[in-house]
């Protein structure tokens, strides 16, 4: 027997960053009733001192990022709202709708016109970029060792670190079990890219 709802599915973004956790809450409480608790309203409030106690450290640096459709649209965002400049965002899983999402958010933002998107690219393209236009950071996934120690073996001058952020991390003990949704995990990811 098939269900029937009365109910429209809202359209939400993934609960990442500032602005898109606070209409995923804001919806939730309008679909419940429900007021938005006060503990949440705390947690934002650290997250938003966090972001501007952060803003020298992140402001007007370049990012390449790499990940899950979902995860790289959502970190992409939040980039912007810290004043980072993603500069290579790539997803080889994703269509082009994704691309199309991702390019929008990148236009709406002053931190954003530099970027540019590769859906269905992989690593060793990603590889190519670092190399030709040098991220000052990249974030992804455990396989982004081996673009970092490329980077390494060519000298200091051209190292770009890797942020261990997504899925999967296989070589950096319990790194798999950091949250990365709602405030917790804004302030969760603001904390390792500041450190």
């Amino acid at each position: 027997m098939e269900a029937t709802w009365k109910h429209e599915a809202p359209k939400l973004n993934i609960p990442m960053g500032l602005e898109w956790t606070d209409q995923f809450l804001m919806k939730v409480s309008e679909l419940t009733g429900k007021p938005i608790p006060e503990s949440l309203e705390k947690e934002r409030g650290r997250l938003v001192d966090m972001m501007t106690d952060s803003h020298a450290w992140l402001h007007g640096k370049k990012f390449a990022l790499w990940g899950d459709p979902d995860f790289v649209l959502g970190l992409t965002r939040f980039l912007l709202e810290l004043g980072a400049e993603p500069t290579h965002v790539l997803c080889h899983s994703a269509n082009k709708r994704w691309k199309k999402a991702v390019e929008k958010i990148l236009e709406e933002s002053p931190y954003g016109v530099h970027g540019k998107v590769y859906q269905g690219a992989d690593l060793w393209h990603m590889r190519s970029l670092v190399f030709t236009d040098k991220p000052d950071f990249m974030i992804g996934n455990s396989y982004g060792k081996f673009i970092q120690r490329d980077t390494l073996h060519k000298g200091k001058e051209f190292e770009v670190p890797l942020i261990r952020i997504g899925f999967p991390i296989f070589d950096r003990h319990h790194l798999h079990r950091m949250t990365t949704l709602g405030y917790e995990g804004a302030m969760t990811i603001l904390t390792t890219l500041v450190n």
